[in-house]
């Protein structure tokens, strides 16, 4: 039993390790950008792409930020909920390559994000693109990574189903 278990683990550190990664990347450049600029200011680095020192106290697309504060908790929990999901799922499934890139990529992304909550009470955005009169809203590698994540679990699953 204790040899099984092992190896589990064995499986499960490489997953950890790309999402420690991530958060690493994410803390690191959201650092740079708190350094860089002030709060609210803007630089435009190309005709698409503005660096941006933003908060989201909401989700994605700031879903939930004119709240009251309540949304920090909950966000918060939420984040360390799927990621002890999440790490659950890797443990299980740690020999799915595809599906275990998308889940360390996922939770590497909670995490920074749960990081920004904890520390902040916000999360740091300060990637900007636009095109034309199209404007994303503002975001970070955290972000980038869980949809990332979420893109090669969308395929994953329909190639599983497709078999």
């Amino acid at each position: 039993m204790a040899n099984k278990r092992s190896l589990s683990s064995a499986g499960l550190l490489p997953w950890l390790g790309i999402a420690t990664i991530i958060i690493l990347l994410d803390q690191i450049t959201k650092i740079a950008a708190v350094r860089m600029l002030a709060y609210g200011e803007s630089v435009a680095i190309t005709s698409f792409f503005n660096f941006v020192h933003v908060y989201n106290k909401g989700a994605a697309f700031s879903f939930l930020a004119s709240e009251t504060g309540w949304q920090r908790y909950f966000f918060t929990i939420l984040g360390l909920a799927a990621a002890v999901f999440i790490i659950y799922l890797l443990k299980k499934h740690a020999g799915q390559r595809l599906f275990s890139w998308a889940l360390a990529l996922i939770l590497g992304g909670a995490l920074g994000n749960v990081i920004d909550r904890l520390l902040y009470g916000h999360v740091i955005d300060f990637l900007d693109f636009h095109v034309g009169g199209w404007h994303w809203p503002a975001f970070n590698v955290a972000d980038s990574a869980i949809c990332i994540g979420a893109v090669l679990f969308i395929y994953d699953e329909l190639r599983r189903v497709g078999k």
